[in-house]
């Protein structure tokens, strides 16, 4: 798509990720608010029903449960996790009602780090949402917080859903919210003004962007422009804006703030490993190493390393380094930081399964550690 105004991205877009927030879809008592999930379930529709393949991406899980639990707001990994198990039910029962009214299926997706950072788990929950979307069906996604760790989530939906985006070739992807899109503070203060075009990093230096936002919900919005530069930056159009706009910013109209795709579309995976991922170790590597990996995209072999450093097991993400201390590139260790200090330097490393497969590497900015 090379024209990147909105509403050329709107009107060519096939596929759209449009997510809602916690405090968009409860009321003050923590409830589930049934209007405002029928007024986003008739936007989506009508979207739908023109051919647009919809993913919705919905908070409210941990909310819709924390009320009947006698919760105020769950605080604890095991009680938002008991609020979910309990919630999450009543979120997927309101929403197949209100896209039943137009003949709408619906379909559960819960999804969790795994399922973006290793291949096979990747492949899958690719197909899946593929299949359905290519059955009518308008996946609802979450993560699915009865499961996850604090080690191993995403953190909040906002940036799930801009994973999603990418995992789905998605060409846009709606952030709803309580406000209607990024002000150059605070909209409360004296000055602040609507930013209606975001084409670059540098458009946003300077901005005063609050982190949490409502009592209900993980994120504020540093977290949804965190996440609108990681869907933008793999070539997905963002519009960031309220949820009563939801059917204009579907349209292409000019509401909220668009941050503009780039021309780059590498996997949700990719993404997520560039940019999300913790990082639990480095490994530094010599001269032909660092070679074999920035031009030939090879696999990082255990004669290359040079040094190991950090905590990891196998299966973790670990940084790359070269000999002056630069990463250049991140990766998941096929081995625990034990095994790779035992074969550093040894004659036993020749011959032994790669340190990094090609597969489960990225290629990073080169920065030099402070």
């Amino acid at each position: 798509m090379e024209n990147t105004t909105r509403s050329v991205v709107a009107s060519q877009a096939q596929r759209i990720v449009v997510k809602i927030g916690s405090s968009s879809l409860t009321r003050e008592d923590g409830s589930l608010n049934l209007e405002a999930i029928n007024q986003l379930t008739r936007a989506l529709a009508d979207a739908h029903n023109r051919g647009i393949d919809i993913v919705l991406v919905s908070s409210g899980a941990v909310a819709a449960g924390a009320t009947p639990l006698n919760m105020t707001r769950p605080k604890t990994m095991s009680d938002k996790q008991a609020a979910a198990m309990v919630g999450q039910s009543r979120l997927m029962a309101a929403y197949e009602i209100a896209f039943a009214n137009y003949g709408i299926t619906v379909g559960q997706v819960l999804l969790t780090v795994p399922d973006v950072i290793h291949r096979k788990h990747y492949a899958n929950a690719q197909h899946a949402l593929k299949t359905l979307l290519g059955m009518h069906v308008i996946p609802v996604v979450n993560e699915n917080d009865a499961v996850v760790t604090d080690e191993l989530r995403f953190g909040d939906n906002d940036r799930l859903a801009a994973l999603t985006s990418h995992l789905i070739d998605a060409q846009m992807l709606v952030l709803l919210t309580d406000v209607d899109g990024l002000y150059s503070a605070p909209p409360t203060e004296p000055g602040a003004h609507l930013i209606e075009k975001v084409s670059g990093l540098e458009d946003l230096d300077g901005l005063s962007i609050t982190g949490r936002g409502s009592s209900v919900g993980t994120g504020g919005m540093r977290t949804k422009v965190a996440a609108a530069e990681l869907a933008a930056s793999g070539g997905v159009g963002v519009v960031l804006t309220s949820a009563d706009n939801v059917e204009k910013a579907l349209n292409g109209e000019p509401v909220g703030t668009w941050f503009v795709p780039s021309s780059r579309h590498p996997s949700a995976r990719s993404l997520w490993l560039e940019h999300v991922a913790q990082v639990r170790g480095h490994v530094t590597v010599d001269a032909g190493a660092r070679q074999a990996l920035t031009k030939a995209r090879a696999s990082l072999l255990l004669v290359g390393v040079t040094g190991v450093a950090g905590r990891f097991a196998e299966g973790d993400l670990i940084e790359i380094k070269d000999e002056t201390g630069r990463v250049f590139a991140r990766g998941l260790s096929a081995y625990n930081v034990e095994e790779l200090l035992g074969f550093v330097g040894s004659p036993r490393a020749r011959g032994q399964r790669p340190v990094v497969h090609a597969n489960d590497i990225v290629r990073v900015r080169v920065h030099k550690e402070k």
